[in-house]
């Protein structure tokens, strides 16, 4: 018979969202048991590999294949919202990051992604900010479509459908993976900008902190610091930021640049366009205006992740249609990785 594989068995318990209780509970073994098998420190008994697998609803191969796979530590990624996660909702979403990681070494061996090209700019956030621009010959205007910019430069970046345990998580990132990932959690997809402002962020850990354990509040900001300087430059729309609190001009500003009125307003202090108390009353008018509704994500194509779903694509050949020879490429990839077609649906976006 096959042999457990102990991470195989965390990862599934991890994006199950159960803590080792909560298996051992559903399968009828004691949680120190269930400690026991993660450790490699004893083996379930044949028949409990099934009940195992139909508890965290994966394909019993998935428990036993013993294929390479990363394995990446909650406490060496970075969340946006620290805080105000438990531990179990930040194993699921790096297990949700190792999977993304594990689909796309599979898609990578039919098809090419991108290459890695993302420097190390640790120190001054404004300086990392202005020097990737550079790098990445973004000029000094508005960076449109900021994910499809990020997955060309071969940063993995997933939206994840709505799930109750990341709504809370809002967006996290990693280097540890031979691929950067970033994630996006779906509670920013009803505000294009705060989308797009979390993504920056993000990339700004990746740039600054790579895979260096999260510096807490100094390193949320030095990535906020970055993610402004990065979507609207100080230089380049600090001419055409209003010298009072022009609620049409940041409307204006907030189509061309692409960043939220609040992000603007907050520039404007910044840069000493407004005072303290202008700033104040200036959010406050902001709040109580119309106007600045939130934009969709849906309606922004090119703030969506395409590069997975683009290499399973290309994999497939030019000219192949949709339908049984899409199936039959899903059914396949699944297989390989012993997952279950549903879950490659989901991670490449697939209806």
């Amino acid at each position: 018979m096959p042999e457990l594989v102990p991470t195989r068995l965390t990862q599934a318990r991890h994006l199950a969202g159960l803590t080792r209780r909560g298996l051992a509970d559903l399968v009828g073994v004691t949680p120190t048991a269930v400690g026991q098998y993660e450790q490699g420190a004893h083996r379930p008994r044949p028949e409990l590999l099934a009940a195992l697998a139909a508890a965290l609803d994966v394909p019993p191969p998935f428990l036993t294949a013993d294929r390479p796979h990363p394995r990446l530590d909650p406490a060496s990624a970075h969340f946006r919202s620290l805080r105000a996660t438990r531990s179990y909702q930040r194993a699921k979403a790096v297990a949700h990051a190792e999977q993304t990681w594990e689909l796309a070494s599979a898609l990578e061996r039919r098809a090419a992604l991108p290459a890695v090209d993302l420097p190390r700019l640790p120190g001054d956030p404004v300086v990392a900010a202005r020097a990737l621009r550079a790098a990445w010959r973004l000029g000094a205007g508005p960076v449109r479509d900021l994910v499809r910019r990020m997955e060309e430069r071969g940063v993995l970046v997933q939206c994840p459908p709505r799930d109750p345990d990341l709504e809370t998580v809002d967006a996290f990132s990693t280097a540890a993976p031979p691929r950067p990932v970033v994630v996006l959690t779906p509670n920013r997809a009803d505000d294009v900008h705060r989308h797009r402002f979390s993504a920056a962020h993000e990339l700004g850990h990746l740039v600054l902190h790579g895979d260096r354990a999260p510096g807490g509040a100094a390193g949320e900001r030095a990535a906020d610091v970055f993610a402004a300087e990065f979507l609207a430059p100080a230089d380049a729309i600090g001419p055409e930021l209003p010298r009072r609190a022009d609620l049409r001009r940041l409307a204006e500003l907030r189509r061309a640049w692409g960043v939220s009125a609040t992000c603007l307003l907050r520039r404007c202090h910044e840069l000493g366009l407004l005072s303290d108390s202008a700033a104040g009353r200036a959010h406050l008018r902001l709040r109580a205006s119309t106007g600045f509704e939130p934009s969709p994500l849906a309606g922004h194509p090119g703030e969506q992740p395409a590069a997975l779903r683009g290499a399973f694509e290309a994999a497939r050949g030019p000219g192949r249609a949709g339908g049984p020879a899409r199936g039959a490429a899903v059914t396949a990839l699944a297989a390989e990785l012993s997952w279950r077609p549903a879950r490659v649906r989901e991670l490449l976006a697939l209806p």
